[in-house]
């Protein structure tokens, strides 16, 4: 089967960065699911993964994590799924990725595609959904109000993947107040799209535009991104007894100031569940089909801002390179080999 694949980690400007290659079709087994890829979605955990992992044994490390397509084959033991459905998921960090034309995954982590969506489209929400509702309603549990600002969130970096499907969630689920960052005309618009009712620029300090709204002090605030250049303005920002979540990796997070405030942190990782094999693992299937009801029904829509191409090296490296760059808005998809 083709997949794309790297066996030397690193930057993304070299010849030997990503390559197409040739692999065995894998074989379902236990509750595994054989998916054949229509079209994945790109992250960026794709790209730290590339840069900084090298990949046991010198074998070829498959990339990709979000992904949809139609079930080839199922192992003996799996239950909810048939050859033939449709399905989009999120897959596994400790597993082979989805770059590739064919893709074992386990049943409990995989949703049923939303109907009213293309493949392609399918493709940009299962890690970013996944991410925004754990955070959401499993880590900073924004169902339950805080004392004080329970009605208001700041979500940093709102024009990304994970950003753009949060201030969908939020919209479509609850009653809360959304305050989002963007830097640019293009990226402000697209959040504004997705449903915040406020937008700053991250680029300025946040602590004076934030209090220039007259909303008061949020209870909660998201972080998606660039999460060290912002802690002092969040320390300052967040209401007393509010939560705070962040999903990127600051080189170092002081959490002692948050004391003061009795502010509760929360970091979220989306794999945690599936690498661990957690009891509670199958609520990413569950999820994901309560997000694809969202989507039939019109409420939510697919974060795809462009589909880049088809699924090769060539076109993985101008993908991984561009979201680098720190320049993407929603999420780039690529579709078919």
């Amino acid at each position: 089967m083709k997949a794309v694949a790297y066996k030397t980690p690193g930057p993304i400007d070299r010849d030997d960065a990503l390559h197409d290659v040739e692999l065995e079709r894998p074989t379902a087994e236990g509750r595994d699911l054989l998916v054949r890829i229509h079209a994945v979605s790109v992250n960026p955990v794709d790209t730290k993964v590339r840069a900084a992992m090298a990949p046991e044994g010198g074998e070829w490390r498959v990339l990709g994590f979000d992904a949809s397509g139609v079930v080839e084959a199922i192992g003996p033991e799996v239950e909810n799924f048939l050859p033939g459905d449709a399905v989009f998921y999120a897959g596994s960090i400790a597993r082979p990725g989805t770059n590739s034309e064919f893709h074992l995954v386990d049943e409990r982590i995989v949703g049923r595609k939303p109907a009213s969506l293309s493949h392609a489209e399918a493709a940009a929400l299962p890690l970013t959904a996944i991410t925004a509702w754990e955070m959401l309603f499993d880590r900073i549990d924004v169902k339950h109000p805080t004392p004080q600002g329970g009605d208001l969130i700041l979500v940093i970096g709102g024009a990304g993947g994970v950003g753009s499907i949060t201030i969908q969630l939020l919209r479509a689920l609850t009653d809360l107040t959304v305050i989002a960052t963007a830097s640019r005309p293009e990226t402000q618009a697209w959040v504004r799209e997705c449903g915040a009712q406020h937008v700053v620029d991250h680029r300025q300090p946040l602590v004076s535009q934030v209090e220039a709204l007259g909303l008061g002090a949020p209870g909660y605030v998201f972080s998606t991104t660039h999460t060290g250049a912002h802690l002092a303005d969040i320390i300052e920002l967040i209401a007393p007894q509010g939560r705070f979540g962040l999903i990127d990796d600051p080189e170092v997070l002081d959490a002692k100031p948050f004391k003061q405030k009795a502010v509760s942190l929360h970091w979220e990782f989306m794999f945690a569940r599936p690498v661990f094999g957690t009891p509670d693992m199958a609520e990413q299937g569950t999820l994901l089909n309560d997000v694809a009801v969202l989507v039939d029904a019109g409420r939510i829509r697919s974060t795809a801002t462009e589909v880049a191409g088809k699924i090769d090296a060539v076109t993985l490296r101008a993908v991984h390179a561009q979201i680098e760059s720190g320049t993407a808005r929603g999420k780039i998809v690529l579709e078919g080999f």
